[in-house]
């Protein structure tokens, strides 16, 4: 997820737990290879083993249409201490889409097949090569032409947002329309799209025949569900879910006192995060007013002090949504 989901919140994701891998943002190829610098850049555990503090693998995730480019900053990725390589073919981007890349490319089924043959061949046989796909473009029928090429062509995982690039990101997302391409016992294919809580996670496991799932805008508004979700699928009890005063320190400590995140970046990238968070938590709405206007580490941090001052205030904060006194 583009913007978001960087090396700091990936950082603080794995830190709560249940998350099996993380892929980075997509690094965007054209018909170059691309300086070491930027594969550092967006994916600074390649200095640490291609892992966050907390031993969780990052795949570096690569976007575009140039087989033989793609193959090369594979390749260079891998030499850098990639763990494994995702190809991103589902982006639904206009900006993406026009030049080519993300899931216009599932226009041409056989062009995906090719791109992935390339990044497989192009890396050792024990480096993972991964793929995220959607649906479909406008429609969804070939999807099992799609899916075909993509393992034939060598694929260790296929992760599969059920929506078409059309859909974009509106409700519902249609999960059972995975099932058609999903084999007995099959081990390899991830559902996404719309797993919010829990009880989505097992809804789509079920109408898509999934084993896995793989979380996103999911992951941003409930920060602990892969470990509950992780706890429910081995039949053990849940951890109970992080309060918003638990969460908003542990925010605090892990994103915004970071010496890894930008301060230039940690004002909008704090806000669009909170976002997501309510979601999940109303209580985000106030800290968001708060902070809308703000942009400096240092009066961001004042402010969630602020926030959870006024939370000690109220009688149930744990309920609390209303808006603050600016």
């Amino acid at each position: 997820m583009e913007g978001v989901i960087d090396a700091a919140m990936r950082r603080m994701l794995t830190g709560l737990g249940g998350y099996s891998r993380c892929v980075t943002e997509f690094i965007r190829v054209t018909d170059v290879l691309l300086p070491e610098r930027v594969f550092l850049r967006l994916c600074p555990e390649l200095a640490t083993g291609g892992r966050t503090v907390h031993g969780v693998p990052v795949y570096t995730q690569l976007l575009g249409s140039n087989a033989q480019a793609l193959a090369l900053n594979a390749r260079r990725a891998v030499a850098l201490g990639a763990p494994g390589v995702d190809l991103n073919f589902g982006c639904p981007a206009k900006t993406v889409n026009n030049s080519l890349g993300g899931s216009i490319l599932l226009k041409y089924p056989s062009r995906v097949a090719d791109i992935v043959t390339a990044v497989r061949d192009a890396v050792p046989s024990q480096i993972p090569v991964t793929a995220k796909i959607r649906l479909g473009y406008d429609n969804c029928q070939a999807l099992p032409e799609i899916v075909e090429g993509i393992r034939r062509a060598g694929a260790t995982e296929l992760a599969i947002h059920a929506r078409t690039r059309f859909d974009g990101y509106k409700p519902p997302a249609w999960w059972s329309r995975v099932a058609a391409v999903v084999r007995p016992g099959d081990d390899r294919t991830c559902i996404n799209g719309e797993i919010w809580d829990v009880a989505d996670s097992i809804l789509a496991r079920r109408a898509s025949g999934c084993r896995h799932v793989m979380l996103g805008r999911g992951a941003l508004a409930a920060p602990d569900l892969a470990r509950r979700i992780r706890a429910q699928a081995a039949g053990i009890e849940s951890p109970e879910t992080l309060s918003w005063l638990e969460l908003s320190q542990f925010v605090e400590l892990q994103f915004l006192r970071s010496d890894s995140q930008s301060p230039k970046h940690v004002g909008n990238r704090t806000k669009q995060w909170l976002a997501y968070l309510k979601r999940s938590y109303p209580q985000a709405a106030d800290l968001f007013g708060r902070l809308r206007t703000l942009h400096d580490v240092s009066p961001i941090i004042a402010a969630f002090a602020e926030h959870r001052r006024h939370l000690a205030n109220c009688d149930h904060p744990q309920d609390f949504f209303c808006r603050a006194d600016f």
